[in-house]
């Protein structure tokens, strides 16, 4: 019975090993997917773009079909909230929020204890202050890391959109939108300085939902 219970422990120690394998191979070819998307749209330009957005155009263009092209604003509307609901939920499950709050908060009190030490001129609270700062650096890394990750499981989603709306508007100049205030506005003109009508609308919306998202599942900053 002993012997039974032993080989039931050691295969299930053996199982555990080859999941946690099996999801760090996983997490890193998301990783290595995500990064490269972020990297291709910047260095190999329009070509590499113009492939992605003709990639999803495939499940994407008979969507767009069914719902109407003269309602498209709604489909990025749809999809801003999508990629909200989306980053929330990755940023919600990566990021070590506490961490981040106590060190927001810890940064807020050395930087004014450091002034009140630069004005006062008081060279032992300073120094003290500077053994501090490693710490506060330290802290600070781990915070970019873990702010970088999620970085790239967010591109698996968002930049394939965004490159499929870039690519699908390309070829619809005369799509419209209509703003209160504005009126009637083409969704390639500009809104403010470089930034399309689309690329607007698109950002207020995947906003509203992101704020309304963050703030029921209790993340953000302090």
């Amino acid at each position: 019975m002993e012997e039974y219970k032993l080989i039931i422990i050691e295969f299930n120690g053996e199982d555990n090993l080859v999941s946690e394998t099996l999801k760090k191979q996983i997490d890193r070819f998301l990783l290595a997917f995500g990064f490269s998307l972020m990297f291709g749209i910047m260095i190999l330009g329009q070509n590499f773009r113009q492939t992605v957005g003709e990639a999803v155009g495939v499940l994407m263009n008979p969507l767009l079909a069914l719902v109407g092209q003269e309602n498209f604003h709604l489909v990025l509307l749809v999809m801003a909230a999508i990629t909200a609901i989306y980053a929330s939920l990755i940023q919600k499950y990566t990021i070590d929020w506490d961490l981040m709050r106590n060190t927001q908060e810890r940064m807020k009190i050395f930087q004014k204890e450091f002034r009140e030490a630069q004005l006062s001129q008081n060279t032992y609270m300073l120094k003290k202050l500077e053994d501090q700062r490693k710490d506060m650096m330290e802290d600070q890394m781990k915070m970019s890391k873990q702010q970088f990750k999620p970085m790239a499981y967010i591109s698996i989603i968002s930049i394939p959109l965004l490159m499929w709306i870039y690519y699908y508007i390309s070829g619809h100049g005369s799509a419209t939108i209509v703003f209160p205030f504005w009126g009637k506005q083409l969704l390639t003109s500009n809104a403010f300085g470089p930034f399309q009508h689309w690329i607007y609308w698109y950002f207020i919306s995947s906003l509203g939902v992101s704020q309304l998202i963050r703030k029921a599942l209790n993340i953000g900053g302090v």
